[in-house]
């Protein structure tokens, strides 16, 4: 009996020395450096990518897509995606601009045509939305 007593004992003092091993410094030193996110804003403006506009700026924009192309206004902030994202192709010189405008701005139960899409990239371009 007093084997399996001295055993259980040293099991248990093994164990509290493991667990004492661990200190909080040691869990912050093991923890990966944070590094820091890159600038997506100077990134977006590289490629030509407007910043997303809010208040008024958004309302016009919105406005302006809705002459051009009703439907699209639908879901607003796919619109807003979606220009923001077509400016990237009228500003890098894209081709075939208004199939991809009706490519863009065709989602869920929205259908755009390139008629649609030649639109949209007139208002993109005349309203000024697209200079970055």
């Amino acid at each position: 009996m007093n084997t399996r007593t001295t055993a259980t004992a040293l099991a248990a003092a093994a164990l509290l020395a493991l667990t004492a091993c661990t200190s909080s410094s040691d869990d912050e030193a093991n923890k990966p450096t944070a590094t820091p996110s890159p600038d997506f804003s100077k990134a977006e403006k590289a490629a030509g990518i407007p910043p997303e506009p809010t208040g008024a700026k958004r309302q016009q924009l919105l406005d302006a897509l809705a002459k051009a192309a009703p439907d699209v206004v639908k879901y607003e902030d796919d619109a807003i995606d979606a220009a923001r994202n077509q400016c990237s192709a009228i500003n890098g010189g894209g081709a075939k601009l208004d199939w991809t405008a009706s490519q863009r701005f065709t989602y869920e139960d929205v259908t755009t045509s390139e008629a649609q899409g030649k639109a949209i990239n007139e208002a993109l371009k005349s309203s000024g939305f697209c200079k970055v």
